[in-house]
């Protein structure tokens, strides 16, 4: 695509001064760049990952996840406790997720707007939603279209009388090859790679890919620059050019460990910078079925179950599927050598379903904190306690009981050594099973949260609007700003909010 500028066709040192400079082009960075762009502002993208097309996505984990993936599929808190799935490509997450779609819940939006200020309404959020879905496809799923893997969900929670439902997705023209995790080797799912960065280009736009963003320079309440280093595409390696941006506006869309760890490298440390993480801390129960179930095939998500999602003095959770590739499935099974071996040769008969704790509205709840490596890159700490481990106790118990209703021989949890669940009689014997630190498999693919939106400058780091509380011309319109975990798939809400920012930061760009 003319208008992306690929590492290795940089040639020198780069210095740009466009009106607006964004950086990441995820889900947040892509629709903030495409209406931008559509405003009449030149528009530079700043993007650390690969630009790549359909015709590389070979379908193989071994070269998706050091291809797409942060750290190369290795990212991981700092006690190695949880495994963080975040992509890194032109396009974001949006090239590698599982295409799950909604809108952000009311009560959830109502929750940000009594306890931090937040301006969000579902009204004002709604026209923005709108015209995503329009944009992205999204549709909601046929429950004739749901695999084996999804169906074992749907099936298990009707049995036991719990509310569940098909999801919406971001596709067209779907092959259900059950590869999405790895880019979509059709262009069938709707990435912001084929949709709003295309849009931005054709309106003026230009995106560097391969340029990672050391640093924003600022002076007084004014940001000045943005520089970035060059990468060798396919590698960490830098080429020795550098691209500088001096633009009217910066907007950071770098997620939700990036972005706090850019500010902190740029000494913007005003406000909880990297406080109140969130992760939607992910656990998981493997099913064994009589009949063959190959969950590697057909849409990754295409059931969830919000049965538990309350948001209480318990921590609430849903229930997803997950697809049931080898290298994923080796990775999260416990154990080593021939025991697990032994369980990839039954993974065509395999289901596993997982469950999503709700994170940040339980009282004093702090989540995670991001702070920085020796290298600069983002260090993630989310410690467990007992509102962690209640929660998986019960949701772990709640993924049991689904599949043992649908008929499963067996269930089996992630805990080093795994528990194995037969009936319901073996349930107290995981109920008892220790928690703890890398006692038992936990992940997350929804990183939300560490550059909080709110009215008070002590509480939060962007207000109301996502403009930093200090520095004047500078925005945050990623997942980075969610007060809280959001309790639903937040790709959707990404998108929804920073279309919404981007009218603000264009009333600004007409000010100036």
């Amino acid at each position: 695509m003319s208008g992306i500028v690929r590492g290795d066709q940089v040639a020198k040192d780069v210095l740009l001064t466009p009106d607006v400079c964004i950086v990441g082009s995820g889900p947040g960075g892509a629709v903030m760049a495409s209406r931008l762009a559509e405003a009449g502002a030149q528009v530079v993208v700043l993007e650390e990952g690969g630009y790549h097309l359909k015709d590389e996505f070979d379908m193989q984990e071994a070269t998706a996840y050091p291809r797409l993936y942060q750290d190369r599929g290795n990212r991981a808190t700092a006690d190695l406790s949880i495994a963080v799935l975040q992509g890194r490509a032109v396009g974001g997450g949006t090239v590698v997720n599982w295409t799950t779609s909604f809108r952000t819940p009311d009560d959830v939006l109502a929750f940000w707007r009594e306890k931090e200020g937040a301006a969000l309404t579902p009204e004002a959020l709604r026209p923005h939603f709108e015209e995503i879905e329009r944009r992205l496809g999204i549709q909601k799923v046929d429950l004739e279209d749901v695999n084996a893997n999804n169906r074992a969900l749907y099936e298990g929670c009707r049995k036991l009388g719990w509310a569940v439902d098909t999801t919406s997705r971001n596709v067209r023209g779907c092959l259900r090859t059950g590869y999405c995790g790895m880019g979509c080797p059709v262009d069938a799912k709707q990435s912001a790679a084929l949709t709003y960065l295309p849009d931005a280009v054709a309106r003026g736009a230009t995106v560097y890919a391969n340029c990672r963003v050391r640093r924003i320079e600022w002076t007084g309440k004014r940001a000045t620059a943005v520089v970035g280093e060059v990468l060798l595409p396919g590698t960490q390696e830098q080429t020795g050019r550098t691209v500088r941006v001096e633009p009217r506006v910066v907007v950071v869309c770098a997620g939700a460990l990036n972005s706090p760890a850019l500010l902190l490298r740029s000494g913007l440390a005003q406000g909880p910078v990297g406080k109140k993480t969130w992760l939607h801390p992910t656990v998981a129960m493997i099913a064994m079925y009589r009949d063959p179930i190959e969950g590697f095939y057909g849409a990754p998500q295409s059931v969830a179950s919000h049965h538990f999602a309350h948001r209480g003095a318990d921590a609430g959770f849903f229930l997803e599927a997950a697809p049931v590739h080898p290298m994923l499935s080796g990775i999260a099974l416990p154990g080593f050598g021939a025991s697990v071996t032994g369980q990839m040769g039954l993974l065509p008969h395999v289901s596993v379903s997982i469950a999503l704790m709700i994170d940040g509205f339980g009282d004093g709840e702090e989540g995670g904190t991001v702070t920085l490596r020796p290298d600069g890159g983002p260090r993630l700490d989310y410690p467990q306690g007992a509102r962690q481990f209640e929660c998986f106790r019960a949701s772990m118990e709640a993924l049991a009981r689904v599949h043992l209703a649908n008929g499963a021989l067996r269930v089996t949890s992630l805990h080093v050594p795994p528990v194995t669940i037969v009936s319901e009689h073996d349930l107290p014997a995981l109920r008892a099973a220790p928690l703890g630190p890398n006692r038992c498999g936990v992940f997350t693919a929804h990183q939300m949260g560490g550059c909080r939106m709110g009215s008070d400058p002590a509480r939060s780091v962007v207000n109301p609007e996502l403009r930093h509380h200090f520095v004047e011309n500078l925005w945050v319109a990623d997942g980075s700003v969610f007060p809280t975990g959001l309790g639903v798939n937040p790709m959707e809400s990404i998108y929804g909010v920073s279309s919404w920012a981007a009218q603000h930061v264009r009333s600004a760009l007409a000010k100036a």
